[in-house]
């Protein structure tokens, strides 16, 4: 999961001990939150739109895909006139911090390790805010982290 650290960083995650993760207008994005995340699945928590971008940490899901609320109140910047209460466009998930890296990730690391080779977040043009991970990326970045995956 993407998140700019001036919108919403790990730091804010980790004060807040767990958020909604409201704004997804991308259908493909939000088809992952409503149909796939389900409660205990690890998510990396990606800074974006900052220099060098990151992963900052390993969060996880706490309450699966439900309607995005955002996007019916008119004063919010995910306002969407086309989503209604009894129609929604939109969904969301609620994910909780597990684990920080001592240091963050950076992306020209992530680039520079070959097992990570055809990771859909180090691909050319990726802009996608939400994405699933294969084990084997997921497994090998927090091996990168110094982190055994099996024990979270």
């Amino acid at each position: 999961m993407k998140s700019e650290p001036d919108v919403y960083p790990w730091e804010q995650l980790v004060k807040d001990g767990k958020t909604h993760w409201d704004g997804v207008r991308n259908y493909q994005a939000r088809n992952f939150m409503r149909d796939k995340m389900k409660i205990g699945d690890r998510v990396l928590f990606y800074h974006s739109n900052c220099k060098p971008p990151h992963i900052a940490g390993i969060a996880k899901v706490c309450k699966e895909g439900y309607t995005d609320f955002t996007a019916h109140d008119e004063k919010s910047n995910y306002f969407d006139p086309k989503s209604t209460p009894e129609n929604p466009r939109w969904s969301m998930v609620d994910i909780e911090p597990v684990i920080e890296f001592d240091s963050p990730l950076n992306l020209p690391d992530l680039k520079q390790n070959q097992a990570l080779e055809g990771m859909p977040l180090l691909q050319k043009g990726q802009r996608l805010s939400v994405q699933p991970v294969p084990s084997k990326y997921f497994d090998e970045i927090c091996k990168m982290a110094g982190i055994n995956p099996a024990t979270m």
